[in-house]
């Protein structure tokens, strides 16, 4: 068989080279399914992170909210309007959020978003032993994720200054509520000190306390001569009537 000749050789390399790369070239013409998809949630994604950063604006220094795509193909939804299906619920870590969509809102899809607020919580300096005193010397600030703290753990190092702890507790971790108890400043049956002041007068009586007490709680307390006053726990057996 005779070569073909030169030309004839490159005709046919080029247009095995063409068929070949046509192919490939439609492959990239256009949007892939999950591309497409993206488009059509990136409203409603937008939306509920938008609602999001406003819903905890007020909670931590610095938050940082990823709302996750859908798993299921959906869609698209117009005028995402997102909610929160319980409102009640504290806003971090993982929590879902429902989005109406269309004009009137009768379609609802619901999103999931990971939240995490980032600020300042007490912690103890030093080991504490059950039935100690909590002293605001016994405390530093720590820095670090609020929505991986325990639910009722202690972001307000005055709401624990003055109470005792349940048992014992170590230092350099959250601290949480359930913890302590209040001090009772003063018992059932007492002999208290009721300071009565206001802007132009300070009057003290001697009374029996009726209820026990911590700092800040009212109790009732009665008078020799049976008057009956409910006043605010300061310290130990004396209370303050505010006028």
């Amino acid at each position: 068989m005779r070569d073909l000749p030169a030309f004839c050789r490159d005709l046919g390399l080029i247009l095995g080279t063409t068929a070949f790369a046509a192919p490939l070239a439609l492959g990239l013409v256009g949007n892939t399914p999950a591309q497409a998809d993206e488009r059509a949630d990136e409203p409603a994604l937008e939306a509920v992170e938008r609602f999001l950063y406003e819903q905890t604006r007020d909670q931590g220094a610095e938050v940082v909210i990823e709302v996750h795509p859908p798993s299921a193909e959906l869609p698209p939804c117009p005028s995402p309007e997102p909610f929160l299906p319980r409102p009640s619920d504290s806003l971090g870590g993982r929590v879902s959020v429902g989005v109406r969509c269309g004009d009137d809102g009768r379609q609802v899809r619901y999103l999931q978003a990971e939240i995490d607020v980032y600020g300042r919580y007490p912690v103890l300096k030093q080991p504490l032993s059950a039935g100690s005193q909590v002293m605001p010397a016994m405390l530093r600030s720590e820095h670090g994720n609020l929505s991986r703290l325990p639910r009722d753990a202690v972001r307000e190092p005055e709401s624990v200054i003055g109470q005792v702890a349940r048992r014992n507790l170590a230092a350099g971790v959250p601290l949480q509520h359930r913890q302590f108890e209040i001090k009772p400043l003063v018992e059932r049956g007492d002999q208290v000190v009721v300071e009565a002041r206001g802007s132009n007068f300070r009057v003290t009586r001697e009374g029996t306390a009726l209820d026990p007490g911590g700092a800040g709680d009212l109790v009732r307390v009665r008078f020799p001569d049976r008057e009956l006053v409910r006043a605010r726990v300061v310290d130990k057996a004396r209370l303050v009537i505010e006028y």
